[in-house]
């Protein structure tokens, strides 16, 4: 595998997420469980941005610096277009989470822990999975095609379910955990399990956390593919992955309140996958410049976002 990861980029890497991670769990903790408000996830949103943006300006200035202004340029552009395509895939993640903390009635206050312990699984198993992808398509160039096949007809089977209500009680997994994992009736504050008459029974809290890991673990399936279609750093991969999923908690408490207003944006969406899809396929053909990728994403994801708010869902 060719990366520019050498270990000073690494470490640094690291150092940012550790640290970011500790000051919102310190903060979180220090707030005590309570609602978010949106003022709160507003000023988080923009925080996380901003930081994601400043790795990126410190990547792009450190590449050139030591591979020469063309190298800086093309990695800092891979690293904004990948950050953008998983950023705007993370928007379905939070439609998905709305629908799961609304069929199981979670507490308002609970939230917030739910989505912490969500994000630091999310950030360990796709970590897994880059490398092992990564390992892949360093041995096997043929992998690209198969991604782009996957990639192409999970859009256009996004649109053909694009404003349907995905139905959680045909769930296989949430009917398995339901039917065989033994389960308190209500929430007990912060707790995963409690003992009752000498007997551990999990409270809903904790089908919540596994149901909101396995829906990340399914929607990293699209995204990760999708991002190797921009580079095959595993670097800037699992970069510009991490840092879009460090915002999800933040993102949520933005537009848990909006979601109808984004009606369109699964279209958006989709033919997003369906490019990148083409790119893939036509990677030995006719390769794609980043600029142009980028452009691609952004007007596709501003379009249908505008247009979600110009023509508001009818009742």
């Amino acid at each position: 595998m060719e990366t520019i990861g050498s270990p000073l980029l690494w470490l640094v890497f690291a150092g940012v997420v550790v640290v970011a991670l500790l000051v919102d769990l310190v903060l979180m903790r220090h707030g005590g469980p309570h609602k978010v408000t949106f003022k709160e996830a507003t000023w988080w949103s923009l925080g996380w941005v901003a930081l994601a943006m400043a790795f990126n300006l410190w990547l792009w200035w450190y590449a050139g610096q030591q591979f020469g202004p063309e190298a800086g340029n093309r990695i800092g552009m891979e690293f904004l277009t990948g950050y953008l395509v998983e950023k705007s895939l993370a928007v379905d993640n939070i439609f998905v989470f709305l629908m799961i903390f609304t069929y199981f009635a979670v507490p308002e206050e609970q939230k917030q822990r739910v989505l912490v312990i969500g994000i630091i699984a999310a950030i360990v198993l796709r970590a897994i999975l880059i490398f092992a992808g990564a390992l892949l398509l360093a041995k096997f160039h043929w992998i690209l095609y198969v991604f782009g096949a996957f990639l192409l007809l999970t859009g256009i089977k996004m649109i053909m379910a694009a404003g349907q209500a995905p139905d959680l009680e045909k769930n296989p997994l949430l009917r398995w955990l339901t039917g065989h994992v033994p389960m308190t009736r209500g929430y007990h504050g912060t707790d995963l399990s409690i003992l009752q008459d000498g007997k551990r029974l999990f409270t809903p809290l904790f089908i919540v956390i596994v149901m909101i890991g396995v829906t990340d673990v399914i929607f990293a399936v699209d995204s990760i593919p999708a991002i190797f279609a921009i580079t095959d750093d595993p670097f800037i991969v699992l970069t510009s992955n991490v840092f879009a999923v460090l915002g999800l908690r933040a993102m949520f408490f933005l537009l848990q309140g909006m979601a109808d207003r984004f009606h369109l944006l699964p279209y958006g969406l989709a033919l997003v996958l369906m490019f990148i899809g083409v790119k893939m396929l036509l990677i030995d053909v006719y390769k794609i410049p980043i600029t142009l990728s980028l452009a691609v994403v952004a007007a596709t994801i501003g379009t249908t976002i505008a247009l979600s708010l110009l023509r508001p869902q009818k009742a």
